[in-house]
């Protein structure tokens, strides 16, 4: 599956539940650098930001590390990852971090 194929996926799972959705986002942090986000969905007065890594590997926990921080920096807590798979250290974080994580197969059933 291509990555936009995975991202046109998201982005019908989002919409269905709601969301305003916005691909291809470029925020400045509060560092002043510029983060890239996928995509930025919206509903009320939520927000959040969405990476989609459509790899043929694991996702890991500096991954997962990368999006907090970057979503951090702009300022939205609870960002979201999507991806085909996520390592135990990764899920751990996380968890703790409250970081969201999707599959794609999680997706898809929900979809159905």
């Amino acid at each position: 599956m291509r990555r936009d194929a995975l991202a046109d996926l998201a982005v019908a799972y989002f919409e269905r539940r709601g969301y305003r959705v916005e691909r291809t986002v470029l925020l400045e942090g509060f560092s002043g650098l510029p983060q890239k986000f996928d995509l930025v969905i919206r509903k009320g007065n939520e927000q959040r930001l969405v990476w989609v890594k459509d790899w043929k590997r694991t996702v890991g926990v500096n991954m997962i590390i990368n999006i907090d921080k970057a979503s951090a920096d702009v300022g939205f807590p609870n960002p979201i990852i999507i991806s085909d798979k996520f390592s135990g250290h990764a899920k751990a974080y996380a968890n703790r971090r409250g970081v969201i994580l999707l599959t794609k197969r999680e997706i898809k059933q929900r979809l159905t």
